[in-house]
């Protein structure tokens, strides 16, 4: 998908009309993307997913324990203290309240209350403070992780200043320092913050999982599932991991924590945001851009770096720049075998301009530029499912493959099935856990039937490329019809006389406002932005789960 031009010259007025609300150069960027919010603790999730995927790979039973604790308790992101005070509160403190103490090594250790506590209280949870750099967002860091990091922690007893008053503390390092975010709570959270309790619920995208797997915690449960070695109880895409040796449940685990609790969550992070946005008022809207900062965050994590080019990510970014290696869509045509995927490419030009757009309050304008991030995000759940397909099919693929045929096709399976229940119970039968048998035919026809629909495009999926023969595998070549995002128009033949006309109409306009976006990203290069962001407005951003 090429990004449009409506889309260029809207993030081009957004910017130029956000005056009260820029951008910093203080904060590190995100995969190349510039966040105006401290996300670093946020970008860290994937800290928890590495050291999941790291204990999978041992294969014993004691090992997929400790990743099962990982999951479930995480140690990575949002750690806190649990400790005992005394005396008890003398007087009530506020949420975010500065607490200060003495680390393991006498350092001094900077903490701020999770939220509001009555005089009275003793026990009390100190989340710790965390910076603006990635490498040392915190110091603290143990959970459940196997290798936990106790240098920045507070030691085992001391003294905290509250407020101005001195209190006596005591608490076990080892096991009274947790995490506030886990992947697992990405599910467990999920119905009241995507489903009922927010002020958009429900969540379109939520829903449809919902509603084909019959419950809202489904990727929990099927992570949970995989970990016993059960079957599940949806309404629909049931799994019967009884089936998997550990090869198998390896990858039905890491790749449903990554692809099933975090996926869903770097849309829910999104929708907040729009949640957040108030049209025309762009003092108000700090709190949103902190939201769509996180769902970046997620979508990529910390791995990647500031420039996204590393190769050892373990979320979303990573995956689509893998698929487009196995699909020729890689670079920013989109026509490359190797590379950073042109999906990345697109997706950051529109977490980019959806930025633009709360900030300046162009909150309908948001909203439509989510709904192209989101199209766009199931395309690499569909290379994978094909990929497996073919390779279950065609090339005798063993457990593994026939697992991660099943957990890509898990994690799309409720969108095709909205679309057409038909196609989805086609690619169902051909991936689910314990298939007889493979068609990779009917799952690319299943799918190509849904493309339209689901706003995505021939070309956004490519072909299933062989690097060895240098060419596509036979029957995985490109389908040809080009659909364009959340359109019903079909570029054909029959219509490149429409197409030229336009493209020649529009192209004045198209040089023009990319002209303006260069302009502004030159200007931020030589450290002097169009916009800065007001002291104010970044301490009142909210703390978000």
């Amino acid at each position: 998908m090429k990004l449009s031009l409506a889309v260029f010259v809207t993030s081009c007025s957004a910017a130029v009309d956000a005056g009260g609300l820029g951008r910093r150069l203080s904060f590190e960027k995100v995969a190349g993307y510039k966040p105006d919010s401290q996300v670093t603790d946020h970008c860290a999730i994937d800290l928890d997913q590495k050291a999941i995927e790291a204990q999978l790979a041992i294969g014993t039973n004691e090992a997929f324990g400790a990743a099962r604790k990982i999951y479930n308790t995480g140690g990575n992101s949002k750690v806190y203290a649990q400790v005992t005070i005394t005396p008890a509160l003398t007087k009530a403190i506020a949420k975010g309240d500065s607490i200060m103490g003495r680390g393991t090594e006498d350092q001094e250790v900077a903490g701020k209350t999770g939220q509001a506590y009555e005089a009275g209280d003793s026990n009390i949870k100190v989340y710790y403070s965390t910076t603006d750099i990635q490498s040392a967002y915190v110091g603290c860091q143990v959970g459940g992780l196997v290798e936990p990091t106790l240098k920045g922690c507070f030691k085992e007893t001391g003294e905290f200043t509250i407020g101005g008053d001195t209190y006596t503390y005591t608490y076990d390092p080892a096991t009274e320092n947790k995490a506030g975010r886990t992947i697992s709570g990405f599910s467990t959270g999920a119905e009241s913050k995507m489903l009922t309790d927010c002020p958009g619920c429900p969540y379109e995208d939520f829903s449809y999982f919902n509603d084909y797997y019959g419950t809202p915690t489904y990727a929990h449960k099927w992570v949970e599932a995989a970990f016993d070695g059960k079957k599940t109880e949806f309404k629909n895409g049931n799994a019967d991991f009884s089936l998997y040796g550990t090869s198998g449940r390896e990858q039905v685990i890491k790749k449903g924590t990554a692809y099933l609790n975090i996926f869903m969550y770097v849309i829910r992070e999104f929708e907040d945001a729009l949640d957040d946005c108030k049209r025309g008022l762009l003092s108000d809207n700090y709190n949103s851009v902190h939201a769509w900062d996180e769902g970046v965050c997620f979508y990529t994590g910390s791995i990647e770096g500031q420039d996204g080019i590393k190769n050892d990510g373990k979320l979303l970014h990573q995956l689509a720049d893998k698929r487009c290696g196995d699909y020729k869509t890689c670079g920013p045509d989109g026509v490359d075998a190797a590379g950073q995927a042109k999906l990345n490419y697109d997706l950051f030009d529109l977490f980019a301009v959806g930025n633009y757009q709360i900030q300046n309050g162009n909150c309908p304008g948001a909203r439509r530029t989510t709904a192209k991030i989101t199209d766009l995000m199931y395309v690499p759940m569909i290379q994978g499912t094909m990929r497996y397909a073919y390779k279950v099919d065609k090339l005798s693929g063993g457990e593994k493959e026939k697992a991660e045929g099943a957990v890509f096709a898990a994690a799309v399976l409720p969108r095709v099935h909205a679309t057409n229940p038909e196609a989805a119970k086609t690619i169902y039968n051909n991936l689910r856990v314990g298939a007889p048998s493979t068609d990779f035919k009917a799952v690319k026809a299943a799918f190509e039937s849904v493309y339209e629909a689901m706003g995505i495009s021939c070309a956004d999926i490519g072909g299933l490329w062989s690097e060895a023969s240098k060419d596509y595998y036979p029957g995985m070549e490109p389908c040809r019809a080009v659909v364009s995002s959340k359109s019903t128009e079909v570029v054909t033949e029959s219509n490149k006389t429409l197409a030229i006309a336009l493209g020649c109409t529009f192209g004045a306009l198209f040089a023009i406002a990319a002209a303006m976006v260069l302009y502004m990203r030159g200007r931020e290069k030589e450290g002097k932005p169009v916009f800065q962001a007001s002291q104010a407005q970044e301490e009142g951003v909210k703390d978000m789960n």
